[in-house]
């Protein structure tokens, strides 16, 4: 800015500066600023420090305007190094194949794609029947979603948090490959009270890491603990509060599985008697649900609670819980309650919560993912 543009001048008791790059607008100078004192100087000096003064003054604008600049860029390129870091530091396509066997509206698959999305990794997808579940009928597990990996030798992954730490896992590796990884996630099988078998997993919220690299991916010891933490709250308690909600009244149920069958894998018979019967079957389920988790009658404001603990625990002073970036409670989280997107239950909780510009945020960032990986 040439020095010839800035005068100094006092209005009301202040001295302010004017500019013909801000169209001749005055900018205050308080009391206490270092400028006042400048404008002081502008007007009570001779001519000849008057002209020093109106360099000075420049050279600070310069400097400053430079100075936020500087910070700017390197701000930039501190959260683009922090994203890379995050990303695969294996490259997407380097001998690594995945099939997601899945319902398009089950919560549990909504995850894996959020943090498949996000890492920009490409994956088929093979919608299953979920009546008569063909589709799977290679598996053993009977469930969805089902991750098949192939890097040289194909690997079936179960269970939606041992699939996402152990790719996870595989892409910070540096030398293990995919049958390795799942080895550190060994199945567990048990009976419960009814005497039904149950399967489990041993280690599913751990990112297996090597020593050089952990202080990397997590900073302190609390970041791990705290995204384990959130990650498991993702599926003890938050994934039990969207049937409740999506099938709350008979209306609300009929929308959701116009929707589910809308977007899932069904015959015209077996898209019908899915709407309609199954529709009033999980209003009905919806209510022993309720009984189950010990919800509200008005299972609404357990959904608003929960959300709001989740950004309570995110707090106001970085935009995931990941930092700059989100890290895997963060795209668990998401990739639930965006099974609620098209329904009231998601509105409701977009009016009623502090969701609204973390969501945004998440959606920004799978949507960089995607972009990347097409």
């Amino acid at each position: 800015m040439a020095a010839s543009y800035i005068r100094a001048r006092r209005v009301c008791g202040r001295f302010v500066v004017c500019s013909k790059a801000c169209n001749g607008q005055a900018l205050a100078l308080h009391p206490g600023s270092r400028f006042y004192w400048l404008g002081r100087h502008l007007q009570e000096k001779s001519p000849e420090s008057l002209k020093v003064g109106k360099t000075a003054l420049s050279v600070a604008f310069v400097l400053g305007g430079t100075l936020g600049l500087y910070h700017t860029i390197r701000h930039y390129l501190q959260q683009e190094q922090h994203r890379a870091e995050q990303q695969d530091t294996k490259t997407p396509s380097a001998g690594l194949s995945l099939t997601l066997y899945q319902y398009k509206t089950c919560p549990f698959c909504s995850k894996v794609r959020a943090f498949l999305d996000f890492h920009s990794l490409p994956y088929e997808i093979v919608e299953v029947n979920p009546v008569l579940r063909k589709e799977i009928k290679f598996s053993n597990y009977r469930k969805v979603p089902i991750l098949i990996g192939d890097d040289g030798e194909k690997v079936q992954i179960n269970d939606s948090s041992v699939i996402i730490s152990a790719i996870k896992t595989y892409l910070l590796s540096r030398h293990r490959n995919l049958t390795q990884v799942i080895s550190y996630y060994p199945e567990m099988k048990s009976k419960n009270e009814n005497g039904k078998e149950v399967v489990e997993y041993n280690n599913k919220y751990w990112v297996m890491l090597e020593d050089q690299d952990e202080n990397q991916f997590y900073p302190t010891k609390e970041a791990r603990k705290e995204e384990m933490k959130w990650r498991k709250w993702v599926d003890d308690w938050l994934v039990h509060l969207i049937s409740p909600n999506v099938y709350r009244t008979p209306g609300e149920a009929l929308e959701s599985f116009d929707y589910i069958v809308r977007e899932g894998k069904f015959g015209t018979l077996e898209g019908f008697f899915a709407k309609y019967f199954g529709a009033a079957a999980m209003f009905f389920v919806s209510k022993r649900l309720k009984s189950r988790h010990n919800l509200h009658d008005d299972v609404r404001q357990d959904l608003y609670k929960a959300v709001d603990q989740w950004m309570a625990a995110i707090g106001k002073h970085r935009p995931f819980m990941g930092g700059e970036l989100p890290n895997l409670a963060d795209l668990a989280v998401y990739g639930v309650l965006r099974v609620m997107e098209g329904l009231k239950a998601f509105d409701d909780m977009m009016a009623n919560t502090k969701v609204k510009t973390w969501y945004k945020r998440m959606e920004e960032n799978i949507q960089k993912g995607q972009m990347v990986k097409q």
